[in-house]
């Protein structure tokens, strides 16, 4: 197991390199500069981009970058907020959407997981018409039409819920851009959670289970839900680094100070510095969880680290 985790973890630290290289590279290939102002003349310009570093080829760039990233600095920002660091800005908005994406993955894996095994064990009954139903508006209906929904009806109508986002009261307050998210990972995890649940109760495994006397919780617990999880966990993964990094127009609704909206933010206006910080960040949020799915690959189902062992 420790080999199997120690190779993971390489293979990972490798790709966010890559990764971060190719981002460095496009990056330069953008049109537009970081200092667009058109009351700079070109000398001024050559001047802010010697003071940055802008001027040194792409590759001295990155080395840069990276021996800064190691000791916790993304740099400064050239437009957004200038001469700001990076590290600052990030650190204001990224907990943020952590929280309201932590949040939406709880509750939507939860909700999704519990509809899937009710329409598995029920299944052709009104319960699984009920769960079906409810996993295709997930998927069918985009999460900013739920936001909306939400915030008029709870908020605006019945004035239960904030329709705002307040840091004051941040959990009240994000419980309705939360459960917005969560829907359509709800939905997948739900119609996952069927389908695998219904191939596992027909297995012959499950039929030697009740042979032995095994029913009810015990055997869909133990035996059923164990075998249905990795195809569960591969289609969460990716949900999650979605969810925490928040989605711009649910941000915009509920007026959410998160990562998103900095994101477009720093696009539109070229600060380089902060499109790679948080390009990085995205990244090594996605190939973190993607390493923690493949070490949990490994202990649900010993099979798969066995079989790498063989290949060997």
């Amino acid at each position: 197991m420790k080999k199997y985790i120690i190779k993971r973890i390489l293979i990972s630290v490798f790709t966010l390199l890559v990764i971060t290289l190719v981002l460095f590279i496009l990056l330069q290939l953008m049109p537009g500069s970081p200092f667009n102002d058109e009351k700079l003349n070109a000398e001024q310009r050559a001047s802010l981009y010697a003071k940055y570093g802008l001027d040194k080829p792409v590759i001295v760039q990155f080395f840069k970058y990276l021996g800064n990233i190691l000791k916790g600095d993304f740099g400064v920002s050239y437009n957004i907020s200038k001469n700001t660091p990076i590290s600052s800005l990030i650190a204001q908005r990224l907990p943020v959407s952590i929280r309201i994406g932590g949040q939406a993955v709880l509750l939507g894996a939860l909700v999704g997981l519990i509809l899937g095994i009710i329409a598995a064990v029920w299944s052709h009954t009104f319960w699984d018409t009920l769960s079906t139903v409810i996993s295709v508006l997930g998927v069918s209906i985009p999460s900013y039409v739920f936001a909306l929904a939400l915030s008029y009806t709870f908020g605006f109508k019945l004035r239960i819920f904030p329709m705002l986002y307040s840091k004051d009261a941040a959990f009240f307050s994000s419980i309705l851009p939360s459960i917005s998210l969560s829907m359509f990972t709800m939905a997948s995890i739900a119609r996952f959670t069927r389908t695998e649940m219904l191939e596992a109760l027909g297995s012959e495994y499950i039929q030697l289970a009740e042979s032995k006397g095994i029913y009810g919780f015990r055997l869909i617990w133990r035996h059923a839900l164990r075998n249905t999880l990795i195809p569960i966990i591969t289609v969460l993964a990716p949900l999650i680094v979605d969810l925490i990094t928040g989605s711009l127009v649910v941000e915009k609704i509920f007026a959410i100070p998160g990562v998103g909206s900095l994101l477009v933010t720093a696009i539109q206006s070229n600060d380089y510095n902060v499109v790679i910080s948080l390009s990085f960040i995205y990244s090594a949020l996605y190939i973190g969880i993607m390493l923690v799915v493949d070490i949990l690959y490994g202990i649900i189902d010993p099979r798969i680290r066995l079989s790498e062992a063989v290949h060997e």
